[in-house]
């Protein structure tokens, strides 16, 4: 959960994220990594727009793998691995996309910096990382406003959050082209 004294499903404008990040994840895909599945919400509003793909999820919660086993129980088309992504990912075949949403951000920022590398190695040529977000204010001002626009008193401890212009500027120093936040 992002957070845990709001919920995450309370997060003003996700759907609109969601569809953003959506519209980025190819037509044509045919193998899509979830970092992060949580209880599959990303997992499966992709699923249902990207038909013909396959898709694996990526969680180390048990409640949330229970989460993901129940709500794709006998579709074959759904790998659940278990798997702290704050280790490295574990070896798998290519993908043409790679997706999450409000996962990264709870690993260190040395963790978020190698994690970038690999999942390049894990992308098809011409694949795509779809990540949505929760990163940090320009300041903490703007910090406050977010926190107030979202209706939470504070943030959760758990988050470790780092600027997205670091975040892109990394991304592209490793080979990712066309890296923008929209």
């Amino acid at each position: 959960m992002l957070w845990t004294t709001c919920g995450a499903d309370a997060i003003p404008h996700r759907v609109e994220g969601e569809s953003t990040l959506l519209e980025f994840v190819p037509a044509h895909a045919k193998r899509i990594l979830d970092l992060g599945s949580g209880g599959g919400r990303l997992l499966a509003l992709v699923k249902a727009a990207r038909r013909d793909a396959a898709f694996v999820g990526l969680d180390f919660s048990p409640a949330m793998l229970q989460a993901l086993h129940k709500l794709f129980t006998g579709d074959n088309k759904v790998a659940i691995v278990a798997h702290d992504f704050a280790n490295e990912l574990p070896a798998m075949e290519p993908f043409d996309a790679v997706i999450s949403s409000f996962a990264i951000h709870h690993v260190s920022h040395q963790r978020k910096r190698a994690l970038c590398p690999e999942i390049f190695e894990l992308l098809e040529p011409n694949g795509v990382f779809c990540n949505l977000e929760h990163v940090a204010s320009a300041s903490p001002r703007l910090h406050a406003e977010f926190l107030q626009a979202i209706s939470c008193a504070d943030e959760d401890p758990s988050n470790k959050l780092l600027d997205v212009e670091t975040q892109l500027a990394w991304l592209r120093e490793i080979g990712f082209v066309d890296v923008n936040c929209h």
